[in-house]
């Protein structure tokens, strides 16, 4: 086995290595989920946050030094860092630390994801790694970012990007890659109206993750140069990367199962359809995220509450759930769940019916309700007798109805205004 592949190598690298996490975006595609919530801050999955999984990759990783980029309505996604992840043994170097847009380097906030990184050149300098690892904090995953690391020492890689194979005619979204046999990165397009295929695969396109491992000194120097470039975006994705491919090592890393070595499981949840798949995805059999592993669990910050409970056992009136996913502290009090995902805390009353739906914490769900695939947010209260996703014309005169026929309702949509003064 070559040096770079035994344990004690890849533990070198993680240990040298400084993650960050770009965690600042406003996820506009999320509609109401992201009015007054950064998108990582989004829950998901019953008891996390989006958050929750790049940070468990880089702890589970060995990756202990970290810092949570924020920018965008962030009170609640650092309020979720700060009581889930203060974990860490500092004395002996470990640390989730939390970088809000600052203006440390001028007056103004972060002009785009190189911008955010280059404002906090002298916090990455003080903490001195060898390499920095980039993520987006808005994808549901598990990485294993160690062998990403040895992946980048073998091939004497100035930057490394993880990539994940995608339908041609979903890549617009995405950043394109083009490279050759060697998987070296020889064209790289921001979200292409006409992405490249895939040599050989005329169906499939090489989308950027939005994870980047640096050599330290590389990054200094790319965003530097980039910082005094007249008409930049300041951003990886437009800017640096494509300005660097063509005369620095750059290397592309594709995300695979490491027994099977087919694509391993990666949604972007950028859109309320999307993030209504996901969330379903897991309510299945034998989903492709394996919630219950224990070789790769998910941390989160979770409130100590009771147990789920069912109550009445009436022919016209039982509490039940099938075929679900229920959180602590839920009280199904005479209603059916079916197919559905209930975050913590939610209240299901008399007589209500609730279907293919996402429901996140602290929802009280009145009598005689019938609900349908759809997403309803955190502390809405659902009036009695309310009928969600059964007539969608109707449905959206009052809420959000998207493309794929998913309603998402918020407290605002209902009146009930719990971020305004009033």
């Amino acid at each position: 086995m070559p040096e770079f592949r035994t344990p004690r190598f890849v533990s070198r690298l993680t240990r040298d290595t400084l993650a960050l996490i770009l965690a600042g975006g406003s996820g506009t595609r999320l509609k109401g989920l992201t009015h007054w919530r950064a998108k990582p801050a989004v829950p998901f999955g019953g008891k996390f946050r989006i958050i929750d999984f790049p940070l468990s990759n880089c702890f589970n990783s060995g990756i202990r030094r970290i810092g949570v980029i924020t920018q965008y309505k962030a009170h609640s996604l650092i309020r979720h860092v700060q009581r889930g992840w203060s974990f860490q043994r500092t004395e002996l170097g470990e640390f989730v630390e939390l970088l809000p847009a600052q203006q440390r380097t001028g007056g103004s906030w972060y002009a785009g994801t190189a911008d955010a990184v280059f404002q906090n050149l002298d916090i990455i300098r003080a903490h001195d790694p060898e390499y920095v690892l980039i993520l987006a904090g808005d994808h549901i995953y598990k990485m294993d970012y160690g062998p990403m690391l040895a992946y980048h020492v073998e091939h004497e890689a100035d930057l490394t990007i993880g990539c994940f194979e995608v339908p041609l005619e979903t890549a617009k979204a995405f950043g394109v890659m083009a490279v050759d046999g060697e998987w070296r990165v020889t064209g790289f397009t921001e979200k292409p109206p006409q992405p490249e295929c895939i040599p050989g695969r005329p169906k499939e396109a090489l989308a950027s993750m939005g994870i980047y491992v640096f050599n330290t000194k590389f990054l200094f120097e790319q965003l530097v140069r980039d910082a005094e470039s007249v008409g930049s975006e300041r951003d990886f994705g437009k800017n640096i990367i494509p300005n660097v491919i063509h005369n620095h090592r750059v290397y592309a890393y594709p995300f695979r199962d490491p027994i099977t070595g087919s694509q391993a499981y990666w949604r972007d949840v950028g859109t309320v359809d999307s993030y209504w798949a996901a969330n379903m995805e897991l309510i299945g059999v034998t989903p492709e995220l394996n919630m219950y592993d224990n070789e790769w669990p998910i941390w989160t910050y979770q409130e100590q509450l009771p147990p789920a409970k069912f109550v009445f056992d009436d022919d016209d009136r039982r509490g039940q759930a099938v075929d679900s996913m229920v959180s602590g502290g839920c009280i199904i009090s005479g209603g059916s769940v079916r197919h559905s995902l209930l975050f913590s805390n939610v209240r299901v009353n008399s007589y209500s019916q609730v279907e293919d739906s996402v429901i996140l914490p602290d929802v009280i769900i009145g009598e005689r309700c019938r609900i349908r695939k759809a997403v309803i947010d955190k502390r809405c209260i659902i009036p009695d007798g309310t009928i969600i996703g059964e007539n969608l014309e109707q449905d959206a005169k009052r809420f959000h109805v998207s493309e794929g026929g998913v309603v998402l309702v918020c407290p605002d949509m209902l009146g009930q205004e719990l971020h305004h003064v009033r």
